[in-house]
């Protein structure tokens, strides 16, 4: 089976909405709520719409689909500024020193501060593929495309880009770090505070959470051993993230601790290395695996194929690719090594 990415259209509510049933909680961008899910493809469709190169707050949503039957089987989504509608709340994790002279002693001391400081960065996030696709690299493909549509459109992203990881989620669906730290300010647990987050937005944790430090050591346990560690699940695709040139600088979600990591956008591997060449022919065979991307916002559509560079610089990909992109000779694509 073949399969590739583009853009979301409002017909694919149903696929999201059931997609977003087998998550299990803690995915934020993708709640199991079809009015929350068509407002996202309603400002999708707004964000593909505009078409003049600028930076603003537009949120995309790609799927993935099956080439061959149509089937919805992935997804994932870009915002190109967080942090526009309401602010950006996480976590930061720094080390407080402290010296006594009489003691003749250094306490060193782990705080967790509430901070904004990532406003204004782009975003990928909102990432699922389906668990009975979950092989041949079809969530590299997911999550690479979303650079690729970067590198296509890089006026419309910030300098940074910053990807949320979902933390450790139990077996009843709760957060040891919400229960530890916001939960006791908010009298709901964090199902609840997820689910309202994803709907309402976290206007709610600026209005009631404290604003001072929270010490670590004053945490349980079982908070504070999943500070900044993601969900079983999700450690390949912190993997993934790390190869692309993203890092962990200490900030932490606010709702279930999991890991923020952050990147320069033009210093991401798939974005650097990514290039645009004109398709001289459509039979490259035992060419280089690479990821090729065609079209423009929502004609934006990628897959696997074979690609082979030639001496002028245009490329040739194979019948295969070619077919799934609607390409032929003379077309742009951009594409990068798999």
């Amino acid at each position: 089976m073949t399969f590739r990415l583009r853009a979301a259209r409002a017909s694919d509510l149903e696929p999201l909405y059931e997609m977003a049933k087998l998550t299990g909680g803690g995915f934020t961008n993708l709640p199991a709520d079809r009015k929350a899910l068509g407002s996202k493809l309603d400002r999708a469709e707004q964000a593909f719409a505009r078409d003049d190169e600028k930076l603003g707050d537009d949120q995309f949503v790609l799927v993935l689909e099956n080439a061959e039957t149509g089937a919805v089987r992935g997804t994932c989504q870009l915002f190109t500024q967080v942090g526009q509608q309401w602010p950006f709340y996480s976590y930061r994790l720094s080390t407080l020193s402290q010296h006594s002279q009489e003691l003749d002693r250094t306490v060193r001391a782990e705080i967790l501060g509430l901070t904004t400081d990532l406003e204004g960065a782009s975003e990928v996030g909102g990432l699922f593929l389906h668990p009975n696709e979950r092989a041949g690299g079809l969530g590299l493909l997911l999550a690479r495309s979303r650079y690729l549509f970067i590198a296509m459109h890089r006026a419309r992203f910030a300098d940074r880009v910053l990807a949320e990881l979902r933390g450790i989620i139990d077996d009843r669906g709760g957060s040891p770090f919400w229960d530890g730290v916001a939960g006791r300010f908010f009298g709901m647990s964090f199902q609840e505070a997820d689910y309202f987050n994803a709907i309402n937005g976290n206007q709610f944790i600026a209005d009631l959470m404290p604003k001072h430090p929270v010490y670590v050591a004053m945490l349980d346990n079982d908070a504070r051993e999943v500070i900044g560690l993601p969900h079983p699940t999700g450690r390949a695709a912190m993997r993934m993230l790390e190869n692309e040139g993203f890092a962990y600088e200490g900030y932490v979600d606010i709702f279930d601790g999991g890991p923020t990591m952050l990147a320069k956008t033009d210093q991401v591997k798939s974005v650097k290395d990514a290039q645009h060449a004109a398709i001289e022919g459509i039979d490259c065979e035992n060419g280089e695996r690479s990821l090729i991307a065609t079209g423009h916002l929502a004609t934006f559509r990628s897959c696997y194929g074979e690609r082979c560079v030639n001496d002028d610089g245009s490329v040739t990909i194979d019948a295969t690719a070619a077919e799934v992109l609607n390409v032929q000779p003379g077309d742009i694509v951009w594409s990068v090594a798999r």
